[in-house]
């Protein structure tokens, strides 16, 4: 109930009204060629698009309906270089265009594959990619043709770490937003009734409260785990009095590990070394004090200051990360969670021997000033 399932049913329905609908996962992407061999892919099964590639490229063959979308892939990518990728995206975005149907392409997981082009080809590809992108997507403007990006990490972020935020000013951004308590609460009574399972009272109301925030996928897993508990205990009713032992046990025990995970590890493609490290400051002052104050965030700068020329921007830098990719919202006295599943999880992985910055001098943790 992410992103990219919302991206699908959005293709589903425009596909029910007579749109053609791609979906491209450029998480595997490595190079530019990657990406136009995966739109290529994708725009297999419509053979008038897929003939056009065919001949501008000549030598991937004739016959394509003969062969499946993943060997078209194959070959289409076996013939990209460093030299015509822009010119044979070119083809396919222009094909797409001039198509009768209009046409939506997702492209999922594009700051993904803009973070491994940077670390493989340095500031310049990414550079070039977006505005090579940037061009295309002008050039078919009005003519039928929409792009939606979308990543699980912030695109606005990475381009203005990199000093190029220019190169998406013409791509109307676009939050997917919490659910509401309602939204939640039937949601996670559609769950149980799909798996034949009853709800004990308000049990679903407890699973909002305890989350604290309706996001899709932490609802879905609570109750994952709830229905777990319930089958381990032989039990088909899922029952309040387990809402808060589970939630203590499993989603932040060993087994909600995996859930959660990401949190940390996106953080870490998505910001550099030492910016990473001020993010895990931040985020675990916060955890453990309940709030980020203005204080906290003048210790840390101070602290910062003989390792950077602009430790406040540093500092503000990342704050600004977290909050665009949903860490953290301002409140009255500072920063805080938006999550309380994600406060609490923090608390357990990272907060212990965490010295308030509030409380300390100049030199960092375990040091002497």
């Amino acid at each position: 109930m992410g992103k990219t399932s919302l991206a699908r049913e959005l293709g589903r329905r425009l596909a029910c009204d007579g749109w053609l609908f791609f979906y491209v996962d450029l998480e595997e992407a490595v190079h530019p060629e990657d990406v136009v061999a995966l739109l290529a892919q994708q725009l297999h099964p419509v053979q008038s698009l897929a003939s056009r590639l065919v001949q501008a490229m000549g030598r991937v063959g004739r016959n394509v309906e003969e062969i499946g979308a993943y060997e078209f892939r194959l070959r289409v990518r076996a013939e990209l270089d460093a030299g015509n990728w822009r010119r044979h995206g070119e083809t396919l975005f222009e094909a797409c265009a001039t198509e009768p149907k209009r046409v939506l392409v997702v492209l999922d997981e594009l700051p993904i594959f803009l973070l491994t082009l940077l670390h493989r080809q340095g500031k310049e590809a990414v550079d070039d990619f977006l505005t090579w992108l940037r061009a295309m997507q002008q050039n078919v403007a009005g003519r039928g043709l929409v792009f939606i990006a979308s990543g699980s990490i912030g695109l606005v972020p990475l381009t203005t770490r990199l000093g190029i935020p220019d190169r998406i000013n013409h791509l109307a951004p676009f939050r997917l937003r919490p659910w509401d308590r309602g939204a939640c609460i039937a949601c996670f009574a559609s769950l149980a009734s799909a798996h034949e399972l009853q709800l004990e009272g308000s049990v679903a109301e407890a699973v909002y409260d305890k989350l604290g925030l309706g996001i899709p996928h932490h609802v879905q897993s609570f109750f994952a785990h709830l229905r777990d508990d319930a089958m381990i205990g032989g039990r088909t009713t899922l029952n309040v009095d387990a809402v808060d032992r589970v939630y203590r046990e499993s989603l932040l025990g060993p087994w909600g590990q995996t859930d959660l995970m990401h949190y940390d590890t996106r953080l870490k493609d998505a910001l550099d070394d030492r910016s990473h490290r001020i993010a895990l400051e931040l985020l675990t002052e916060t955890a453990t004090q309940g709030v980020l104050t203005s204080t906290a965030r003048d210790r840390l700068e101070a602290q910062l200051a003989a390792l950077e020329g602009d430790a406040q921007g540093r500092v503000a830098g990342v704050l600004d990360v977290l909050v665009h990719d949903g860490y953290l919202i301002s409140a009255d006295r500072g920063h805080v969670f938006q999550s309380r599943l994600l406060r609490d999880w923090w608390l357990a992985r990272f907060g212990r021997g965490h010295e308030p910055l509030e409380q300390r001098t100049t030199a960092g943790p375990g040091e002497h000033a």
